[in-house]
């Protein structure tokens, strides 16, 4: 009796010791041994995960409010209804055509632009849509950026001709102007914002003769003629700008 109770505590303190190396498990057929491992989240991540607050709904962008959706809609739709030459940025009426007293003169499909790229007119002026195109193309990238620093940037052109039927410089015999086609616009002067105003006959010498200098060289491109104070008599207080275009380019002086 007494040997087979000291057995019997000998395999129970065995038992309670465990074994000093514990067997791999084998992989069941079919599956990659190597993939049994199950991995051990890191136990820093756990904790900043459960610190971090648990969003309870979607962020979503503020809607802006009704009434300034409704005004820029309503500029919008403004614009559009002022547009000429399919164009936003041309604004003023569709006049269509306008018949010549004398012969070649006119214009087939006329607009009278009131504005163009931000930029008032100071009388509407009668010309074709290429003309309009042209004055555009020239003010966004010749006149505004001359000007942008003179008098918090440019307002408004003084119109001195737009179409009249009538001959080149209104000299008897001469040919029939780009005014009597409606291809051509006088400009005089240049508005500022805060009131400032340039004219070709007293600045084209003074400190802001660089920028009108700049602007007319701007206009030789959109325009077949260009024509400034170096040109002639006629032009010494204004610039003369046309669509008439030449093989050998455009003519400007």
């Amino acid at each position: 009796m007494r040997a087979l109770a000291l057995i019997c505590v000998v395999l129970a303190g065995a038992v309670a010791a465990g074994p000093d190396i514990s067997k791999r498990p084998v992989a069941r057929a079919g599956t990659d041994a190597r993939n049994t491992s199950v991995p051990v989240p890191n136990l820093e991540q756990v904790v900043v995960a459960a610190a971090l607050p648990v969003p309870q709904s979607t962020l979503r962008p503020n809607l802006r409010p009704g009434a300034i959706v409704q005004r820029a809609m309503g500029r919008r739709a403004e614009r559009r209804k002022g547009q000429v030459c399919g164009d936003p940025e041309l604004q003023g009426d569709v006049v269509g055509a306008v018949p010549g007293r004398i012969a070649g003169c006119g214009i087939a499909e006329a607009v009278r632009l009131k504005s163009v790229a931000g930029v008032t007119l100071s009388q509407p002026a009668l010309m074709d849509c290429n003309t309009a195109k042209a004055l555009k193309q020239w003010t966004e990238n010749g006149a505004k950026p001359a000007l942008r620093r003179v008098g918090g940037g440019l307002s408004e052109y003084r119109v001195a001709a737009h179409y009249a039927c009538r001959t080149r410089n209104n000299q008897p015999g001469a040919r029939i102007s780009e005014h009597g086609k409606g291809r051509a616009i006088d400009i005089s002067a240049f508005t500022m914002r805060d009131g400032t105003r340039l004219t070709v006959l007293n600045d084209w010498n003074s400190r802001h003769g660089r920028a009108l200098k700049s602007m007319h060289r701007a206009a030789c491109g959109p325009f077949g003629t260009v024509l400034g104070p170096n040109a002639d008599r006629f032009h010494r207080d204004h610039f003369h700008f046309d669509t008439a275009r030449y093989r050998s380019g455009s003519y400007c002086r």
